[in-house]
C-alpha cells in the first residue's frame, strides 16, 4: 500500500480513517460500512453537485463536518432547543479541532487549518463560501437521507419550523438541488407547506 503523497491525501485519508472507526454500520448495495464513512461520503458526493471546482479546504470541511460525532452523544445533553443547540455547538467545536489536528499532522499550514475548523464551526455562516458550502452539503444530506423518518417521529408543526429553518440556512443553488431530490408525496407536500409559510 502506498503512502498517500500530498498533504490534501495524507488528510483525506486521516479523515476518513478517524470515520471508519464509528462502530455504528449501515448497510449500503449489500455491504456494510461505518456510517460516518458513509455519511462523509455523502457530503463529498453533494459537493461536487454543488460546487464546479471547490477549492481542497473547503472539501476537507465538507468531509470532516460529522467527524467522530458518535463520540458525543445527543443523549449526554438535555432535551429541548437549548440541549441541542449546545450539543451542536459542541459536536463543531470537537470536529473542527480534530480535523485541524489531521491537517497539521497532514503538513498544512495552522492558517488553513484553522480555516478549515472554522469552516465546520460553522463560522461566517452567509458570508464565508466554505462555511456555507459546509451548511448546504449538510442540509443536502439531511433532506436526502434522514427527513422521511425524522418526519415520522416529529410533530407536524415542529417539523414544518425545522424545514423552514433548514431553508432558511441554504444557498439558492442547495435549494434548487434540494427540490430535486425525489421525495413521498407526503415529505414533498410538509416541504411545500414549509415554504409557503
Amino acid at each position: 500500500m502506498t503512502t498517500p503523497s500530498s498533504p490534501f491525501d495524507r488528510a483525506l485519508a486521516g479523515l476518513d480513517a478517524l470515520h471508519a472507526e464509528d462502530p455504528r454500520r449501515v448497510e449500503v448495495d449489500g455491504a456494510s460500512q461505518p456510517r460516518e464513512l458513509w455519511h462523509a461520503g455523502r457530503m463529498s458526493a453533494w459537493l461536487e453537485r454543488l460546487e464546479p471546482a471547490p477549492d481542497e479546504l473547503v472539501r476537507l470541511a465538507v468531509r470532516g463536518q460529522h467527524l467522530q460525532r458518535w463520540q458525543l452523544p445527543r443523549g449526554d445533553y438535555p432535551e429541548g432547543r437549548v440541549g441541542y443547540l449546545t450539543w451542536r455547538r459542541d459536536q463543531g467545536r470537537r470536529a473542527g479541532e480534530k480535523a485541524a489536528r489531521v491537517m497539521r499532522e497532514a503538513g498544512y499550514s495552522e492558517e488553513d487549518a484553522e480555516r478549515v475548523a472554522r469552516m465546520i464551526r460553522k463560522q461566517g455562516l452567509g458570508r464565508d463560501a466554505g462555511t456555507q458550502a459546509v451548511e448546504d452539503c449538510a442540509c443536502l444530506v439531511f433532506l436526502e437521507n434522514y427527513f422521511a423518518d425524522f418526519s415520522r417521529q416529529v410533530e407536524r408543526d415542529h417539523l414544518i419550523r425545522i424545514v423552514q429553518k433548514t431553508w432558511g440556512k441554504m444557498s439558492p443553488r442547495a435549494r434548487e438541488l434540494a427540490l430535486a431530490l425525489p421525495m413521498s408525496d407526503a415529505a414533498r407536500g410538509l416541504v411545500e407547506e414549509a415554504l409557503a409559510g
